[in-house]
């Protein structure tokens, strides 16, 4: 049944029409327009539709019938009928100034339903007649651009079309906002299991055969009687943040929280404070990997249009830094929203409707530069994007699965005025064509960290530093109740990894991905040893030429952290012990790794370190790890330990 404010809009919109219907000299044709008049005065609409509908059968040309049928259509809420009206109505009068407002009403019906060509025609045509006073004439100079953009994209799809999750997902009237930790195994979404409901953040798990389990809910901790929407979590699975609206002591209208998972148990969300958080709306989060910096959007003052996108770091006293617009080319005069921060840290997806693309709210795309900055954002065609508004999208840490919600399809009742957002919206998946990847794949290392003699598990500081240039690239904190870590890598990258924990001895380990073909995810487990004589650990990240003792540039990373390390245990004297293979003479292997470990020494001692506190001694070919039996058993006992004096 019809809305009183739609009949009322009908009634006003019928009231001002121009004067410019030619009354028809048919005798029977003006008796049926007069008719239509007189059933719209008296506010009968549509019974207005019905005769109208007589007057076009009867005479097909008499074209200013069908407009007329079409502002009713339109005003009464059934824009697809409204369409069809004034399709054909243009259709059969002049292309004149006068029918420049139906020429701009075809234009943006045709492509609110994806009628790109008929778009194209009915904006071409008005560019020919528009008075250069016409209102909105230049958003439909752009909305050419934009059926001429999508008739070209739609030729030449990228990938095949996202396809809804199977069951037991989709199970709910809406789902959206999908996420997933870096090693696939839980989705985060929000869903209401009716239209009555809230807001709620539900958990899929991934059963042993790779299908997805049944959601459940996050946790009582997280969801509760208010909104809770929008939730991005971090690659390891153990930071949340989520939006949510309302709540007591909120800053704005929707402001962003954050929970940390220990063990199985969420904490109680804190609100992010005012260094995040505004007076106005602020949602839709992503996490880097680490969970250290934050990406939102945000309808506060200041912005480039009318949602702009921020981002925030968290700090090393743990609170955020003051969001900051991301700035051009990301953020345009138009909506730019629902951020997404790819595992990898290189690549930012996200949607706007402020750059030509297939019609309200595209997804883009772009890169991270060396200097911070963020490239020119690029469209991800058809048919990831459509004549609809994107919502968000997700793509996985290797960069294979992508996903995404949409609303379901479905046809519009007769006489229209189905709202779209009574449509269900499920979530969707896709398999990632190459142009929609992000730059950098990732895989990641995965394990628990233990105390090297009770086993037991430790709270650890995991950092992650690319060689090449020695920037901290990720910072995570093993689980203190299971010891569980998580940690990104990128391909093309050559690391250090570094777990630390009070009163032990820092483990280095090292990955290098700069020219590997096996870039498969990794399971290892840390054993800590306690900060205590007698005890050693191999310096994975010192790096020398072959039969050179000079330390390689990629070595200042473990350095620095060794540095960090006696800089912290003040009292801590040191060896410093120098290993070879059994390849070549033994007196010279043996003044080798003197050598090597004299140039560690020197190093430590150079940046403030007492010499008092410094042993070097090279052992040779003693003391193997491995058998000298192959390459790869050889490496392992070319090294530098540290031992514990």
């Amino acid at each position: 049944m019809m809305c009183l404010l739609g009949l009322a809009s009908a009634e006003t919109a019928w009231a001002q029409l121009p004067p410019k219907v030619q009354t028809p000299t048919n005798t029977k044709a003006r008796s049926l327009l007069e008719k239509a008049q007189q059933q719209t005065k008296e506010r009968d609409f549509i019974k207005a539709v019905e005769t109208l509908n007589q007057l076009n059968q009867k005479f097909p040309s008499f074209g200013e019938a069908f407009l007329l049928k079409g502002s009713l259509l339109k005003a009464m809420g059934d824009n697809r009928g409204a369409l069809a009206a004034y399709r054909d109505g243009l259709a059969k009068v002049p292309v004149e100034a006068i029918h420049a407002s139906e020429y701009q009403l075809l234009g943006d019906l045709a492509l609110s339903y994806g009628e790109y060509q008929t778009a194209l025609e009915a904006y071409q045509k008005l560019m020919k007649v528009a008075p250069k006073a016409q209102k909105n004439l230049a958003k439909s100079q752009r909305q050419l651009l934009t059926c001429e953009f999508a008739l070209d994209a739609m030729k030449h799809p990228v990938g095949e079309a996202p396809m809804p999750l199977p069951a037991p997902l989709n199970s709910f009237k809406f789902q959206y906002f999908p996420a997933l930790t870096a090693d696939n195994r839980f989705l985060l979404f929000t869903g209401r299991p009716a239209a009555s409901s809230g807001e709620d953040l539900y958990v899929s798990r991934q059963n042993k055969d790779g299908s997805m389990g049944e959601p459940v809910p996050i946790s009582p901790a997280i969801n509760s009687s208010y909104n809770e929407g929008a939730g991005s979590i971090s690659g390891d699975g153990k930071t949340l943040v989520f939006a949510s609206c309302d709540r007591p002591k909120a800053i704005g209208n929707c402001d962003l929280y954050i929970s940390r998972r220990t063990g199985n148990n969420w904490s109680t969300p804190v609100n992010l404070g005012l260094n995040v958080n505004s007076t106005e709306w602020d949602s839709q989060p992503s996490l880097s990997a680490d969970g250290r910096t934050l990406y939102f959007t945000s309808t506060r003052r200041g912005g480039q249009g009318q949602e702009d996108i921020y981002v925030t770091t968290l700090q090393p006293d743990g609170n955020w830094s003051p969001a900051q617009n991301v700035g051009k080319p990301v953020n345009t005069p138009g909506k730019d929203m629902a951020p997404f921060i790819h595992a990898s840290g290189t690549t930012l997806y996200y949607v706007t409707d402020g750059l030509v693309g297939m019609g309200g709210l595209d997804v883009f795309r772009c890169e991270k530069q060396p200097a911070g900055t963020w490239s020119e954002p690029r469209n991800l065609g058809f048919p990831l994007n459509t004549f609809e508004n994107e919502a968000s999208l997700f793509i996985s840490s290797d960069n294979q699965k992508g996903f995404c919600s949409r609303s379901r399809a479905s046809e519009e009742p007769p006489g229209g005025y189905r709202l779209s957002r009574e449509r269900p919206v499920e979530l969707f998946g896709f398999a990632v064509p190459p142009p929609v990847k992000a730059r950098e794949t990732s895989t990641y290392t995965q394990g628990r960290v233990f105390d090297a003699n009770t086993k037991k598990p430790l709270k650890a500081d995991v950092k992650l530093y690319d060689l090449d240039t020695d920037v901290l690239t990720q910072f995570v904190t093993s689980d203190p109740e299971y010891g569980d870590y998580t940690v990104v890598l990128n391909e093309g990258h050559h690391y250090a990894m570094y777990a630390a924990a009070d009163k032990y001895l820092l483990k280095s380990l090292s990955f290098d991905y700069s020219n590997q073909h096996n870039f498969n995810p990794t399971a290892l487990d840390i054993y800590l040893e306690p900060v205590r004589s007698g005890r050693s650990v191999v310096l994975n990240n010192l790096f020398f030429d072959t039969n050179k003792y000079d330390l390689k540039p990629q070595s200042r990373t473990e350095l620095n952290r060794l540095i960090e390390f006696l800089r912290q245990y003040r009292d801590v004297q040191i060896e410093v012990s120098g290993y070879t293979d059994n390849v070549g003479a033994p007196d010279a292997n043996l003044q080798l790794s003197q050598r090597r470990a004299q140039a560690v020494v020197e190093y430590l001692s150079g940046h403030g370190i007492s010499v008092t506190r410094l042993r070097s001694k090279g052992y040779g070919e003693g003391h193997p790890l491995a058998a000298n039996d192959s390459e790869a058993h050889r490496q392992l006992n070319r090294r530098i330990e540290l031992h514990i004096l």
